[in-house]
């Protein structure tokens, strides 16, 4: 990646951070404020796809229950088309269900961004799959 794309990068993982830290909040105004009117996203443990409403109510409802996420932005491969972008990136999370039931999930994730009117990278697309830890 060219230096004159640093800047670029360095803002498209920032908000890859912000929407990690909003599923750890539940904060759904944060969510709705990162994520694209179109926005699906495809689970990691079914592979079910999920629109963006489902998702929020779903955080919304505490369905999950986000513990902890780890992320190493450093390892993130950030690739830059125009006003997209696609980040491959990696999490460990822990997560409680609404049953009570304890999850710890290792997965390699695929986000791709777009850039909106006002110059703010969107979630248009999340992907998950586990990965053996």
């Amino acid at each position: 990646m060219s230096d004159a794309q640093q800047p670029e990068r360095l803002s498209v993982l920032e908000a890859d951070q912000a929407f990690f830290e909003a599923l750890l909040a539940a904060d759904v105004d944060q969510l709705e404020s990162l994520l694209a009117d179109d926005f699906h996203i495809v689970d990691v443990n079914e592979g079910a796809v999920t629109p963006r409403a489902l998702f929020i109510g779903f955080v919304a409802s505490g369905a999950a229950d986000f513990k902890s996420i780890e992320t190493d932005s450093t390892e993130s491969i950030v690739r830059l088309y125009g006003d997209a972008a696609v980040v491959i990136g990696s999490t460990l999370m822990q997560f409680e269900l609404e049953a009570g039931d304890m999850f710890s999930d290792r997965s390699r994730y695929t986000h791709v961004y777009v850039r909106s009117a006002s110059n703010k990278w969107l979630l248009a697309s999340a992907q998950g799959t586990r990965i053996n830890p």
